[in-house]
């Protein structure tokens, strides 16, 4: 039955607000993130200096998370937001030196790849901040009752952002060159500021009598993961998934070398499986999933590694767009089930330092996939590394299944 909840769920204007940032900050992020992998791909051809871009993102943002979600939990969020977002634009504006002025400057291509690791170093400080950020705020804005239609909207905005963010990073590689859409993506950036500015301020939702310390407050939250069971097998699962299943890594080879499409044909390549997610989650938001929940999420796991599988040995360029476009629409569903598993079994008080935990092991686990992909490429080949990958996902899959029951047997 076709559920119209989520759409009254945009009658609140602060919450259609903090979704119109999310687009902006999350389009930004896609986009830089096909800017990066061709821009440092056309430097050094060299698949895993594409892993090392991922390496250089998930260091500090592992390093510096659970202490960002005891500063989340601890302060009010608003400030927090605005503040990272607007450090976050700093350190990207510094890579318009190399963009802009590389010639004049007689940079070489190792140098400007160099510079390019240490900006995106600092910048991942800044996403250890950003990523749980949104999140930690949606339930403090909607009432527990539409919690679960917010989160279907929050994961369809995401996707949505990520589709045009990385087709868009495409085109406009071809379109303007490099150092313009840089230009773009810091536009993208500034305007999503502008609505943080509308957003009420929200303040801690600890209820202790006093505030923990940073290392009580970070055990407190790596404590309740552990002990909620779901949780704990949704967010493994994921980050097993997400770190060997990143064939998009890989894409800037696939469409430099393999299936010779160049940078727009990369543009919509990296958008594929972002569209496939954006088509499935706006189709769940209007058709809920009632029953089996947990079992379905184990399925179409093992389906997006199938789909990963199916990718690597592709030679044919519109094959290759659906299977891509079909992982993503398994991985929407996934993306949906583990957000309200999360979000549902989190007290609103613990909910950033659980949030920037499951950063960890999700959103980081992009950035270590896409180390773990170079590596891979480097050792087995460019075919061979997604081939593996997909195997794995498959493997981690049967593992969480077998020895994770209450996650398997789970219903919402």
């Amino acid at each position: 039955m076709i559920s119209l909840a989520p759409l009254l769920t945009l009658r609140n204007v602060e919450f259609r607000h903090l979704l119109i940032g999310r687009f902006f900050l999350v389009i930004a992020f896609r986009m830089m993130a096909t800017l990066l992998g061709w821009w440092v791909y056309q430097l050094t051809h060299d698949p895993f200096s594409i892993g090392l871009i991922g390496l250089s993102e998930v260091i500090p943002a592992v390093s510096c998370a659970l202490f960002a979600g005891h500063i989340i939990d601890m302060n009010e969020k608003k400030k927090l937001l605005l503040l990272t977002n607007y450090a976050y634009v700093f350190f990207l504006s510094l890579l318009l030196i190399p963009a802009f002025l590389s010639h004049k400057l007689d940079f070489t291509n190792h140098q400007i790849t160099y510079f390019i690791y240490g900006v995106i170093f600092f910048s991942g400080i800044c996403r250890a901040f950003l990523a749980p950020l949104v999140p930690s705020m949606i339930p403090t804005i909607v009432s527990r009752k539409t919690l679960p239609n917010a989160i279907t909207l929050n994961q369809a905005t995401f996707l949505t952002a990520s589709v045009s963010g990385h087709a868009l990073g495409g085109f406009l590689i071809a379109w303007i060159g490099i150092p313009w859409t840089l230009v773009v993506i810091l536009s993208s950036l500034m305007t999503g500021s502008l609505f943080f500015w509308t957003l009420n301020r929200h303040y801690s939702d600890y209820k202790g009598e006093e505030k923990p310390n940073v290392w009580k407050s970070m055990h407190e939250g790596i404590s309740y993961i552990y002990k909620t069971k779901e949780v704990f097998g949704a967010i493994l699962l994921d980050m097993f998934a997400v770190l060997f299943g990143g064939a998009v890594a890989m894409i800037p080879v696939f469409a430099t070398d393999i299936l010779k499409v160049g940078s727009e044909g990369f543009g919509i390549l990296n958008a594929a499986s972002d569209i496939g997610s954006m088509c499935i989650i706006i189709t769940l938001s209007f058709i809920q999933l009632k029953r089996n929940q947990g079992k379905i999420l184990l399925a179409v796991v093992v389906g997006f590694g199938l789909c990963i599988i199916g990718f690597g040995l592709s030679r044919l360029y519109w094959l290759s767009f659906g299977l891509l476009m079909l992982s993503g629409m398994l991985d929407g569903i996934s993306v949906v089930i583990r957000g309200t598993i999360v979000q549902l079994k989190t007290p609103d008080h613990i909910r950033g330092r659980v949030l920037s935990v499951n950063t960890i092991f999700v959103t980081s686990s992009n950035e270590l996939g896409q180390f773990e992909s170079g590596v891979a490429a480097k050792f087995l080949g460019v075919v061979r590394s997604v081939i593996f990958g997909g195997c794995m996902t498959i493997l981690i899959a049967g593992l969480v299944g077998t020895f994770a029951p209450k996650l398997r047997k789970m219903e919402y």
